[in-house]
């Protein structure tokens, strides 16, 4: 599980996704969301600007593998 560090209470989804370089940009995430591969703490997500904070889990179910990144406070 990769971690993503945050210096702010919360980040978007689409943010997350770009900070650890699955899209080069938010709007790639749409069609993500659309396929229903996104998961936030094993709950299928439907909200590309979801906000996360520390201690949430998002999953994405790939075809060759899941792949997880757990928000962390770099504060």
């Amino acid at each position: 599980m990769e971690k993503i560090e945050i210096h702010t209470e919360s980040i978007q989804l689409d943010q997350c996704l770009k900070l650890a370089g699955v899209v080069a940009t938010g709007g790639a995430v749409r069609p993500m969301i659309e396929d229903g591969i996104i998961f936030v703490n094993g709950v299928l997500e439907t909200a590309r600007r979801k906000k996360l904070s520390p201690g949430d889990v998002v999953t994405l179910r790939m075809e060759d593998g899941d792949m997880e990144y757990q928000i962390v406070s770099g504060a």
